[in-house]
C-alpha cells in the first residue's frame, strides 16, 4: 500500500505542477481558492479537513479521499474521529460509499504504520 501512496503524492504534485505551469489565470485562481478554504478561520483547518473527507466520500472521489486522509492525519485527526467521520459519510452516502470507505480504511493503515 506504501507504493500507492508514494505514486499517488508523486502523481499528484507532478500534474499540479504541470497545470500551474500553463499559466492560465482561471485554473490558478481555483487552486488558490481551493487551498485559501482549507486555512484556520471560523472554522479551523482540522474540521475543514474532516468537512473535505466526508464531502469527498459521499462523492466517492477517491483521489480526494486520500487527500483529505493524509491531511486529516497532517491535522491530528484521532482514529476515533475518523470513525465517526465514515460513519457520517454512510449515512449521507449510503453504501455505496463501503469501497470507498475501505480504501480510505486502507490509505489511514499506511500513515499510522
Amino acid at each position: 500500500m506504501k507504493k500507492r501512496r508514494e505514486e499517488f503524492n508523486a502523481f499528484r504534485e507532478e500534474m499540479n505542477k504541470r497545470i500551474l505551469d500553463s499559466d492560465n489565470l482561471l485554473v490558478k485562481r481555483f487552486f488558490n481558492l481551493d487551498t485559501s478554504a482549507y486555512k484556520d478561520g471560523a472554522l479551523s483547518a482540522k474540521t475543514k479537513e474532516m468537512l473535505g473527507l466526508v464531502a469527498s466520500m459521499v462523492l466517492r472521489c477517491d483521489d480526494c479521499i486520500s487527500y483529505h486522509v493524509e491531511q486529516c492525519h497532517k491535522e491530528g485527526v484521532t482514529q476515533e474521529e475518523y470513525f465517526e467521520l465514515f460513519g457520517v459519510a454512510l449515512v449521507v452516502g449510503g453504501s455505496i460509499v463501503i469501497p470507498h470507505l475501505r480504501r480510505a480504511v486502507a490509505y489511514l493503515d499506511e500513515l499510522s504504520a
